[in-house]
């Protein structure tokens, strides 16, 4: 029982692993806390707020006091923030999230902010069981522009870039 666990949970970590800011040892620390089974916490939204990645919110006579953080599962939320740090470094969309936060919030809500969307991330590839797609960048154009030169040479190698040069002329 605990052995099928262990490899369900290794599949699910090379899914975690492709998002931006989560390696290896990262993934599984993750998984480890929060289990690959996320219809138990319901929502994106429930896990958020389980791991302590939720903005608080304290509102009194219509002013908003402190906007702290619950406390919660500090693992959690301690791997998130070093992913977030990684990930505001790469081209994705949580280095756009951050820039725009960052110049009014400040860094750390920046980092705590971006660490969120992480673990919703997390929560939407788990359920749907599909490695992560950065809604900013063009996988097609990425897998031609690295294919090409190697498309051309078959084509040449095999006759096919002559041919169609001699139709043209």
């Amino acid at each position: 029982l605990i052995d099928g666990q262990i490899v369900a949970a290794m599949e699910e970590r090379k899914l975690v692993q492709t998002i931006p800011g989560l390696d290896v040892l990262s993934a599984a620390m993750l998984l480890a806390e929060i289990g690959v089974d996320m219809s138990r916490f319901g929502s994106k939204d429930r896990l958020c707020s389980w791991a302590g990645m939720c903005p608080g919110n304290q509102e009194s006579a219509g002013k908003r006091k402190s906007g702290r953080s619950r406390k919660a599962n500090p693992y959690v939320r301690s791997l998130l923030c070093e992913a977030a740090n990684s990930a505001r470094k790469t081209q994705s969309q949580f280095q756009g999230l951050y820039k725009g936060l960052v110049i009014r919030r400040g860094h750390k809500r920046a980092i705590v902010a971006v660490g969120h969307k992480i673990l919703q991330v997390v929560y939407i590839l788990l359920s749907r069981k599909e490695p992560y797609k950065d809604p900013e960048i063009d996988y097609e154009a990425l897998v031609v522009h690295r294919n090409a030169p190697r498309w051309l040479d078959a084509l040449q190698k095999y006759g096919y870039l002559e041919k169609m040069r001699g139709r043209k002329e």
